[in-house]
């Protein structure tokens, strides 16, 4: 019998090696990766509470609020039991090797008990650590890019399938991990939690009473949201303060040629095709649920595309939602090939056969349909990406400017010199709050904050954002074409919003006459291919007077309502001299307080409300009653 440690070893040595290429030498920068490593710095230094405000971009957001938290609460975690030993960068290098291995690592898992040899799980373990093929959650995208909590969510969907067989099998009871599991999911991508909910009715309705076996099915899905409410249910209260990206191009025909014009995944959907017709081919009846994940996704997806989005409901993408329908195409593909090992009676001649096919069906339009082995290139590391864009001495100069938030009139810094907006580039402006301590106004990925909507359309209104943020970047700003912004309108904007600072990259200089021909501008030496230019507002930003709470000064003179240089948020309770104000959001999605009569500063203090506290009370109450039920199956 061959050795049943070696494909898990050949598995394992194999993503060692891609991951030590990928990830070693430094921090990844490529891309969304530092966006996600300052919502990591937030969770670490503001702790987990999903409410907490963080000044540091778009005049201020409770950043895990309205961004799934999971990724940076156990970033956090992770900090916290290393003892400070892990920094900032370390913690974050570590979840991206979690990142990388967990969709292989559990996929494996999943199908070496389902298929009940370890060879037979190999090829599918294999797929799923290394396809790209335009699934947000596959390599390219959930790895290169920084989409790394999709990636982890996707990954966590195969450790709950898993827990679910013995019950898919005929078990009495569903396991109590499964609703864990599922508020995992939920918090590192609620995109994938339909696909979770999918996978828990495929388990129940598998084997023994449907009926019965359903109503566990809902108090399983219950219990995984009630965990998750201490995020979802204040959410889904302030779901306004968010604004839906529904920047896909998104119709039936794009997502059908992405399926089709992957080698790989038109594969695995025949082989998907044929695992359905020749049943008497499959290993095991444990496996056959999981065949039901990929044609029951099409569903999911045909629903959301046709259904829910014409009548405005953007918040679950179908493009995202198509991560597990290719999750269930793996699995299916990985059951097709111990159909075929059962046919030859060789389980390790299938698999090795699977694997070596794989190989030519790896290229696809775009992007790799697997990603075999990564280019150096295409994983630039923080050290090389300052040195070239002069960031250090950017963000020196910075510190040194007057007082002021710094506005960036891209998204990101491009990493070569092709024209296109999808060229290679990074976001590394958006840790100029970490590396400079000023806080920001562009220079991030595409944001759900109703101020970054202002910046993108020059409106806060909430509606959906149809175009990235770096198809605007050196096209427009404010909603306004850069030749058409006049200084006197950049003059008020930016003095409502407390900017005092202007980064631009010199190839857009030309174009922004706001800048070069406004007298009140004046403009400090370039550095490398940046331009800075200090505005000639006055500039009051909001100055920390303690734990979640600012002072703004207001002149003196002013009563009735005033506009404040921080973002409107449901949770503020602003006071002068002691006495509490009414507050509203302004047309600019900012803070606009009453005053009775002249003050000389506004205190602002961020405090989670009702919503807030009913979703802690919501998780601890399903907590509870998990831990009552696991006690009681403990006493039976």
């Amino acid at each position: 019998m061959t050795r049943v440690w070696l494909p898990p070893a050949l598995l394992a040595a194999y993503a060692v090696a891609f991951g030590w290429r990928a990830l070693g030498g430094g921090l990844l920068v490529f891309d969304d990766h530092p966006g996600q490593l300052y919502r990591l710095a937030h969770a670490i230094t503001l702790g987990p509470a999903p409410w907490r405000f963080n000044p540091g971009w778009w005049a201020g957001y409770a950043e895990l609020q309205y961004y799934p938290p999971g990724f940076a609460w156990l970033g956090a975690l992770l900090h916290l039991v290393a003892g400070g030993t892990l920094d900032l960068a370390g913690v974050y290098q570590v979840l991206l090797w979690l990142a990388w291995l967990l969709p292989g690592v559990a996929t494996y898992l999943l199908l070496r008990r389902a298929l009940g040899d370890p060879w037979l799980a190999l090829p599918g373990a294999f797929i799923a650590l290394t396809l790209s093929a335009g699934c947000r959650s596959g390599v390219e995208e959930g790895l290169r890019w920084g989409l790394v909590a999709a990636r982890l969510g996707w990954g966590a969907l195969p450790l709950l399938a898993w827990s679910l067989l013995r019950w898919a099998d005929g078990a009495a009871r569903p396991p109590l991990a499964s609703a864990v599991l599922v508020a995992a999911v939920t918090l590192l991508h609620p995109a994938h939690a339909p696909s979770a909910a999918v996978l828990v009715i495929l388990a129940a309705v598998h084997a023994g009473p449907r009926r019965r076996r359903l109503g566990q099915a809902a108090v399983i899905l219950a219990a995984g949201l009630g965990l998750a409410a201490v995020w979802l249910l204040p959410l889904l209260a302030h779901l306004r303060m968010a604004l839906p990206l529904a920047w896909a191009d998104m119709t039936p025909a794009t997502l059908g040629w992405r399926l089709v014009s992957q080698p790989i995944v038109l594969a695995l959907g025949v082989l998907s095709g044929v695992t359905w017709w020749r049943p008497a081919r499959a290993p095991a009846s444990r496996a056959r649920w999981l065949l039901g994940l990929a044609p029951a996704m099409v569903l999911v997806v045909a629903l959301d595309l046709l259904i829910a989005q014409p009548l405005g409901l953007a918040w679950l993408p179908a493009d995202r939602l198509m991560d597990g329908l290719y999750l269930g195409l793996v699995l299916a593909g990985g059951t097709a090939v111990a159909a075929l090992a059962t046919a030859l009676e060789r389980p390790v001649v299938a698999a090795l056969l699977a694997l070596a096919v794989s190989v030519p069906l790896a290229w696809g339009p775009g992007e790799p349909g697997l990603t075999l082995w990564p280019r150096e290139r295409e994983w630039p590391r923080e050290r090389e990406v300052v040195r070239g864009l002069r960031m250090d001495a950017v963000w020196e100069a910075i510190r040194q400017a007057p007082p002021g938030r710094v506005l960036f009139l891209r998204s990101a810094a491009p990493l070569d010199w092709r024209p296109e907006w999808w060229r290679p580039h990074t976001h590394l402006p958006a840790l100029t709050p970490l590396r400079s301590g000023r806080s920001i106004i562009g220079g991030t990925f595409t944001h759900p904050a109703p101020v970054a909507g202002l910046v993108y359309t020059g409106s806060a209104a909430h509606r959906p954002l149809t175009r990235l943020a770096e198809q605007r970047d050196g096209q427009s700003l404010f909603g306004r074409p850069l030749e058409a912004l006049d200084a006197e309108t950049f003059d008020r904007l930016t003095r409502r919003l407390g900017i005092g600072l202007v980064v631009a990259l010199e190839e857009d200089v030309a174009r922004s006459r706001f800048l070069t021909d406004n007298q009140s501008v004046r403009r400090l030496p370039r550095i490398g291919p940046w331009s800075l230019f200090v505005t000639g507002a006055a500039v009051a930003e909001p100055v920390s007077v303690g734990f979640q709470r600012w002072r703004v000064s207001v002149p003196a003179t002013r009563t009735g309502w005033v506009s404040l240089p921080i973002a409107y948020s449901p949770l503020w309770v602003a006071r002068a001299a002691g006495a509490r104000l009414p507050m509203r959001r302004d047309d600019l999605g900012l803070l606009e307080v009453a005053l009775p009569g002249p003050a000389s500063a506004v205190d602002v203090e961020h405090r989670p409300g009702a919503a807030e506290w009913a979703g802690v009370a919501l998780s601890l109450l399903a907590a509870a009653a998990l831990g009552l039920w696991w006690r009681e199956r403990r006493r039976g």
